[in-house]
């Protein structure tokens, strides 16, 4: 076990203190799932905690090493001097402990592309679609360290599914779906076809159907719909969210892909009408997120692999932004004229 600190100057103004949140990111890149404080942020001056205290802190639970790193651009006499000493100090407190000690941020190609970033931005030069382009090279490129360093399975960035993930990613920021989104092998072949086909879309929740790129559909003659606002008196036996797109579902010839992005009751009653003949899907994305029930729908979908083709994902992460994006993201692969390996087409 390894416990990371980052050591930054400080602020008398309170705000300008942030390490916590670069902690975070560092600790969500590094140790993606990773549920353990083991990045820890400190100052040097003005704020709290300070070095010793972090050093404390972390040594409490017995880790192999302690890394430090001087979030510090340059290696001025804190970097050279201040840090190192405590460095040192801790060494002598915790001799059972190796520490480590990084070199500052110093003269970074990154950290020059961040600079150039911000006088681009400031000169209004950003264009959606550029920002868009550079989001997706940072994804590539953070995905090809997580690989190599065997924190994601070899091969998961490969195919047809690539573009399908590294849209995920993008919209929710969360590299953990690289390895839980799960695909049937004909589905990405079966939506580009329905979408090809100007197929309908039916959704679970109003928040789905809104983030589905409608217009880009259109071209290709299909539309999206969502029935929970149609919804009329009680039922306790179902939820608002299964009856709209149950009752809308069962009522569409057209529609080819049926997407659930909050509901697993849903995602249930869709499997179900499926298993009873009443829907004949093209595709269903189940993706619904949540602490009741969402991993069981997603898990039963999964088990529908000889029924019909499905794209899910493990656990409980999921909603709307990832099943929009799904969708958005075989909206854009036919539109491109992607071909999936062994379509004939």
């Amino acid at each position: 076990m390894e416990v990371i600190i980052l050591v930054g100057h400080g602020s008398p103004k309170k705000d300008a203190n942030q390490m916590d949140i670069v902690g975070r990111l560092l600790h969500g890149m590094m140790h993606p799932g990773c549920v353990k404080d083991c990045v820890k942020a400190c100052y040097l001056q003005f704020a709290q905690p300070d070095l010793h205290a972090a050093i404390k802190e972390a040594a409490v639970g017995r880790p192999e090493r302690i890394i430090i790193h001087p979030y510090f651009l340059n290696a001025g006499a804190h970097v050279t001097k201040d840090i190192p000493g405590m460095t040192e100090e801790a060494r002598a407190l915790y001799p059972g402990i190796e520490f480590i000690y990084t070199e500052p941020l110093g003269v970074a190609e990154e950290i020059v592309s961040v600079a150039k970033e911000r006088i681009e931005a400031a000169k209004g030069e950003i264009k959606p679609l550029e920002i868009e382009k550079r989001s997706f090279e940072i994804i590539a490129k953070e995905a090809e360290s997580m690989l190599e360093s065997g924190i994601l399975p070899g091969g998961i960035l490969s195919g047809e599914k690539v573009p399908i993930v590294q849209r995920v990613v993008h919209a929710t920021g969360d590299f953990e779906f690289m390895s839980t989104l799960i695909f049937h092998p004909e589905a990405v072949r079966a939506g580009i076809e329905a979408i090809r086909s100007g197929m309908d879309i039916i959704t679970d929740v109003e928040m789905s159907r809104a983030g589905i790129n409608k217009k880009a559909l259109s071209g290709f003659g299909g539309k999206v719909m969502c029935g929970i606002d149609a919804v009329k008196g009680e039922d306790t036996s179902r939820t608002r969210a299964e009856r709209g797109f149950c009752d809308l579902a069962a009522g569409q010839a057209n529609a080819g892909i049926y997407v659930i992005g909050n509901a697993p009751t849903a995602l249930f009653g869709c499997t179900r009408l499926i298993n009873e003949g009443v829907l004949k899907p093209r595709l269903v994305i189940g993706v619904p997120v949540g602490f009741v029930r969402a991993v069981e729908a997603k898990a039963l979908l999964a088990s529908q692999a000889e029924k019909f083709p499905f794209i899910t994902n493990a656990g409980r992460k999921g909603g709307s932004t990832v099943a929009a994006a799904i969708v958005n993201a075989l909206i854009l692969m036919a539109k491109q004229g992607f071909t999936s390996p062994g379509s004939g087409n």
